[in-house]
């Protein structure tokens, strides 16, 4: 590609703006979906506890497929905006949809309701998220552009998380005050389809931008991997087994907190304000981990291995949880002691996110010399399918939580937006939620460094090796 042809500034910017509109759309789904339907609508903990489970498999298994299609697919616009297109226009309805559910449905109709459209929904999304990634190579020339576009989407996903988390409970809140609710339910109602709307919106318009800043080679190719591939991989590269089942263990044991903290805050911390101070706790969350990403990781590279750092993250988050159990028998009347073990748990789940694709990265060498080929692409599709997997467990272990707890049933649903909900709620009730945030996650990651001790041998040491290894067989082909 000539200097003419390089990847513009308008380019570059409608990408990245495309990555903040999807991962938008992903966590408010990702994050409140349970919250709405469970504990705003009333549908059975249970019932959404399998929807989220069920749903999350297919989505993983349904990845391969739609990733078979858009291989497949031939357009004098290319083989990925069309598909970007529709998806993220199907996706943006049945988004607005899915937080819209309709009032006059009984309790199995909700639970039917919620089951469709969330399952239509990742559906949807699979459907515009593999084109997204998959058209980097079709825009861009290999080496440092392609790598300086790929970390500034990366990053642009970030903010869109970012802007989720934080916003949402308040602009709930003020939304739907503003278009006529009255007791707490009918404000968190009105406010969540509202919010879908505005955040379905921007998603399009971020789309479109993509689609006609972005320009596709039509000589483009992409490469795709099934399930039965990646399975065959895991079964041959033991080391990469060995890192998925510690992404499946690490996950879960976060995203079972992430799922049960709003009601945390709702039912436990209260205060007529509660969102307030999720709000508040979020925000701190969200720049812990970015900053752990940017800065932590870093500075800890420069004295430890990347063997120990991960040993240093679990054992952080582990004593971040030991300290939130800690604080489950005191008064926390301050959202600002909860940043201690926030400060833990957030700094860790950041140093994860880099270590467990570094580990991946290196199981791409080890199958290299073990079984002769790379499989890169099967390798890093596993990363996906383990993370959709592990958070569909979480919200399933989620949901049995509430079920037996019960804390949206204890406070009354219909009440006045000044009530603290956290009277109504027995500390029985409390106790049991504070022990599903902290000690079973404690297990999880107890497990995973019992795990990884004794399946993970890829040392700093071992990588270089492996690495002089594959130069060598390269040279000798």
């Amino acid at each position: 590609m000539d200097n003419k042809q390089t990847l513009t500034t308008r380019a570059k910017l409608s990408y990245a703006l495309g990555a903040v509109g999807k991962d938008m759309v992903y966590m408010l789904s990702a994050s409140y979906v349970l919250y709405y339907f469970q504990d705003i609508l009333g549908v059975s903990a249970v019932a959404m506890g399998v929807i989220l489970l069920v749903a999350r498999i297919f989505d993983a298994f349904n990845d391969p497929v739609m990733g078979l299609v858009v291989a497949k697919t031939k357009t004098r616009w290319g083989k990925f905006r069309p598909w970007l297109l529709i998806g993220t226009l199907t996706n943006a309805v049945i988004l607005f949809l899915m937080f819209s559910a309709p009032p006059s449905l009984d309790a199995k109709g909700l639970i039917a309701y919620a089951a469709v459209t969330y399952i239509l929904w990742g559906v949807t999304y699979t459907m515009m998220d593999i084109p997204y990634w998959s058209m980097i190579p079709a825009f861009t020339e290999g080496g440092k552009e392609r790598e300086n576009l790929t970390t500034l989407a990366r990053s642009a996903a970030g903010v869109g998380s970012a802007i989720i988390t934080v916003v949402t409970m308040i602009a709930v809140q003020n939304l739907g005050k503003i278009f006529g609710g009255q007791t707490a339910k009918e404000i968190e109602i009105t406010g969540f389809k509202w919010f879908a709307l505005i955040i379905a919106i921007l998603f399009v318009v971020f789309t479109v931008l993509t689609c006609i800043n972005v320009k596709e080679k039509s000589t483009a190719k992409m490469e795709t991997v099934s399930v039965g591939q990646m399975f065959k991989a895991l079964i041959k590269n033991d080391q990469a087994l060995a890192i998925v089942v510690t992404i499946v263990l690490v996950n879960c044991a976060i995203y079972i907190t992430s799922n049960l903290v709003i009601y945390f805050f709702k039912y436990d911390f209260g205060g007529t304000g509660w969102y307030n101070s999720y709000t508040l706790f979020n925000m701190f969350g969200g720049a812990m981990q970015i900053l752990s990403m940017m800065l932590f990781y870093p500075l800890l590279r420069k004295f430890f291995s990347n063997t120990k750092i991960f040993y240093i993250g679990l054992g952080a988050a582990i004593l971040g949880y030991a300290v939130l159990l800690g604080l489950a028998f005191t008064n926390m009347s301050n959202v600002f002691i909860l940043f201690v073990p926030g400060f833990l748990i957030f700094a860790s789940s950041g140093i994860m996110n880099i270590l467990t694709t570094v580990f991946l990265a290196n199981t791409v060498d080890y199958g290299f010399v073990k079984n002769g080929h790379k499989d890169e692409s099967v390798i890093f599709s596993m990363q996906t399918f383990v993370v959709k997997l592990a958070s569909g467990i979480a919200a399933f272990a989620a949901s049995i939580c509430l079920q037996i707890n019960k804390l949206s049933d204890a406070a009354t649903t219909e009440a006045e937006q000044t009530v603290d909900f956290s009277l109504a709620v027995s500390q029985a009730a409390k106790v049991g939620l504070r022990m599903t945030m902290a000690l079973i996650p404690i297990a999880g990651l107890l497990f995973a460094i019992f795990w990884f001790r004794k399946k993970y041998f890829l040392t700093d040491e071992k990588v270089q090796e492996l690495s002089e290894q594959v130069r060598q067989l390269q040279e000798n082909k």
